[in-house]
């Protein structure tokens, strides 16, 4: 009880404050009272943060949040034509949060929304797969997870991270120092995410042996990849000459992730992105699949969510038709015309 309720009643006081339906608490008696809907929601809420507790997981006032947020979702896509978003096998807001990716030091690493969830399932279950969404839904982060666990677990031997060396709309001109120095601050992101799943003084040693390497784009070429796990970061800023042939160093025994923004292209010169172009080639190819991510899965300070739904609102109310048909929108730079296969 204590763990459902929360510390001074915190948890408690959530769910009083975002369930239509009156909490009271006596002993280990829980009295919900209310309409019959009312009372029907509020009791799957508590017994799917039951749930999740019984599975080890400790709630917390975001869990409370994301398993009442799943429920609203199931209950408005139950009243209309769409199929619910919960309530199959698997996707219930207590298997979602509490699918244990990895831990370390008494912290997990597990996803926190529906799509994050068939995100990561889709990662287990196909060979290629592109994470597309918003800055903030976790789509690097759960990926390099999933990278850590399958080198814990003996799936692949080695991790190689990449990423475009692009700038995001700034030039900063002939970096000093050596090679992996210039690199260095277009990779920082994979560095920062590794830091936090594995032990930083055995990071340099698996460095130095291989087993994990991190590299730009453009040292891809003439590779042929076996036994990894590959991760492809900001992959908007890639061309459709770069992303096939990215994509052709799959090699036996690995598995790719892509990941990346279409909202946020930084190549020059109104370049159409690869990540753009990609779906519609490989949309049918068996063992490729491409799971959407939305405002609705940031992870990140709410207001995230808030600014990218205010940003794509802002988008489509200022798109403008262009001469080769495509919408541009005013004050982002131009995508570019239809780009050859």
């Amino acid at each position: 009880m204590m763990g459902l309720l929360g510390s001074a009643d915190l948890l408690l006081r959530q769910l009083e404050e975002r369930l239509d339906a009156d909490v009271h608490v006596r002993g280990n008696r829980v009295t919900l009272r209310g309409t019959p809907s009312q009372v029907a929601f509020a009791e799957r809420t508590i017994r799917e943060l039951l749930a999740l507790q019984e599975s080890g997981s400790v709630i917390t006032p975001d869990a409370v949040r994301r398993t009442i947020d799943m429920l609203t979702d199931t209950a408005s896509a139950g009243a209309g034509d769409a199929a619910p978003a919960t309530g199959t096998a698997g996707e219930s807001p207590s298997e979602v949060l509490g699918l244990n990716i990895i831990s370390r030091r008494g912290r997990t690493i597990r996803p926190k929304t529906l799509n994050q969830k068939r995100y990561v399932d889709a990662i287990d279950q196909h060979t290629i797969v592109f994470g597309i969404g918003p800055a903030g839904t976790g789509k690097t982060y759960l990926a390099m997870a999933k990278a850590v666990q399958s080198l814990q677990t003996k799936q692949v031997n080695r991790i190689i991270l990449t990423r475009p060396a692009v700038e995001a709309g700034e030039r900063l001109g002939f970096l000093p120092g050596t090679l992996s120095d210039k690199i260095d601050p277009y990779l920082r992101p994979l560095y920062d995410a590794l830091h936090d799943m594995i032990d930083p003084e055995s990071i340099p040693r698996l460095m130095a042996a291989g087993t994990i390497e991190v590299a730009p784009l453009a040292y891809m070429r003439g590779r042929t990849l076996n036994d990894a796990f590959i991760i492809l970061d900001e992959a908007q800023n890639t061309t459709p000459e770069q992303m096939k042939m990215f994509l052709t160093r799959l090699g036996f025994g690995s598995k790719i992730v892509v990941t990346g923004d279409v909202t946020q292209v930084d190549l020059p010169g109104g370049q159409r992105s690869g990540l753009q172009v990609v779906r519609e080639i490989l949309n049918d190819v068996d063992d490729v699949a491409f799971p959407q991510l939305t405002s609705s899965d940031v992870v990140r300070h709410r207001l995230v969510g808030r600014i990218v739904d205010a940003y794509e609102k802002w988008d489509s109310e200022h798109a403008v038709p262009a001469p080769d048909g495509q919408n541009r929108h005013l004050g982002t730079r131009p995508t570019g015309g239809k780009g050859k296969r």
